[in-house]
């Protein structure tokens, strides 16, 4: 005779596997440094803008080895869930929700593009000016800490065999 059970076990989602991974993006990104010496602006926008080009520059590093391309889009979705989960946090409604995540999905491939510039470039200056600070010429200090920072979390992710890390739950380079 079957079990119930085996019908009503849920089978583990294998997004989840990418959760420490997510949960480091975000860590990064999150990272006080961005937003005191960086001047990054500490707004949903400003903290927006620093998970997509953290999350670019991984996804960047996990395209390099294109047999773990399934790991890349399994974090592209658990980006999806908790932009979606945040905005519903705060407040957004249903009708609401689906159109921003659409338009988040937008911004981060245009990141995707954007952030693919060489370190020190003057298109990824222009890149970084134009998402972190909405096109307003930053503090010189402030960017020239964010260029710095992209480049060592850059070496750093450049460092670690993409099998590795897209179990991380660390990214490499700075985490100050």
């Amino acid at each position: 005779m079957i079990s119930l059970s085996k019908f009503f076990r849920s089978k583990p989602d294998p997004r989840e596997a990418r959760r420490p991974l997510w949960d480091a993006v975000v860590a990064t990104a999150r990272a006080p440094h961005w937003y005191a010496q960086g001047t990054v602006p500490d707004t949903l926008d400003g903290r927006f803008d620093m998970i997509s080009l953290v999350m670019a520059l991984v996804l960047h590093r996990i395209d390099e080895d294109p047999s773990q391309g399934l790991a890349g889009v399994e974090l592209t979705e658990l980006f999806v869930n908790d932009m979606d989960g945040q905005m519903r946090q705060i407040g957004f409604g249903d009708m609401v929700v689906g159109k921003q995540v659409g338009r988040m999905m937008s911004a981060l491939g245009g990141r995707l593009g954007a952030y693919r510039a060489a370190d020190g470039s003057d298109e990824l200056r222009g890149a970084l000016v134009r998402n972190l600070w909405r096109g307003s010429e930053p503090a010189e200090a402030g960017l020239s800490h964010v260029m710095t920072q992209v480049a060592s979390l850059r070496a750093g992710l450049a460092a670690m065999p993409v099998p590795e890390l897209i179990i991380a739950d660390r990214l490499g380079g700075p985490q100050t």
